[in-house]
């Protein structure tokens, strides 16, 4: 996969120590990408780096705290790519919701991915024509009972995202959301306990190519970082295996 040029392109990970971070990890560094990897479990950003053959940088950090943030950033090369893996599921009922639950959700799903891309930005951290790469959902589109929470964070993502695109496509900036369906991560087993075996097989039937992987999803973050994909900026790919065919 050659053709997607990322050799020697400074990247970073956000959420690199498992799932579809951990993945893209593994891929780009195929590729070629020098990576800087991030998340909040040291150990667990050990086990990706032991998985690369190139040697990346990894930097603890939970980023929904300002003062690792901020180091972080300070320790920053000039970025042609920025992945924004990090995430998590929290399965609530509307009528529980407390301010606890939406400072929980939104702290990691968007508030510290917004305020960190904002100061990449803000520090001129950030390369003429980088290409920042969201994981929304597609849960965003077609919500679930108990997701109004998450559901709500991924689509204020969104729309950041898509301001970024229009703000900074002076200096040929581009930033694009992908939305997957179900996809077989920590997440995906976050909702398996959360539903039952009938519920799982009735979502399974959903999907004409079967759940997703997270190489899936990899695959087309590596696409929107490449110049390859330099015509595309502001959009929402959704990766579902048909999942929304039959809703159209």
């Amino acid at each position: 996969m050659d053709f997607l040029e990322l050799k020697n392109k400074n990247i970073i990970i956000t959420g690199a120590s498992s799932g579809i971070g951990r993945e893209t990890a593994i891929l780009l560094d195929d590729l070629g990408a020098d990576l800087i990897l991030t998340g909040r479990n040291l150990e667990k950003l050990e086990e990706t780096k032991a998985q690369l053959k190139r040697e990346p940088n990894i930097f603890q950090a939970d980023l929904t705290i300002e003062e690792e943030r901020t180091a972080l950033i300070a320790s920053l090369p000039k970025l042609e790519g920025v992945v924004n893996a990090a995430g998590i599921i929290y399965p609530f009922p509307l009528k529980f919701i407390t301010e606890k639950h939406i400072k929980t959700v939104f702290d990691i799903n968007f508030k510290a991915q917004a305020l960190l891309n904002s100061a990449l930005l803000k520090q001129k951290k950030i390369a003429e024509g980088c290409s920042f790469v969201f994981i929304s959902s597609i849960s965003s589109q077609f919500p679930y009972q108990g997701g109004a929470l998450y559901t709500s964070a991924k689509a204020a993502l969104e729309a950041y995202a898509r301001t970024l695109a229009l703000e900074h496509s002076a200096k040929k900036v581009r930033s694009n959301c992908i939305s997957p369906g179900l996809v077989k991560t920590n997440i995906f087993e976050e909702t398996l306990k959360a539903s039952s075996a009938e519920e799982l097989e009735k979502y399974e039937k959903n999907y004409p190519l079967g759940f997703g992987e997270p190489i899936d999803v990899a695959n087309t973050i590596a696409f929107l970082l490449s110049n390859r994909s330099r015509w595309v900026t502001g959009q929402n790919i959704v990766l579902d295996g048909g999942l929304t065919l039959g809703s159209k």
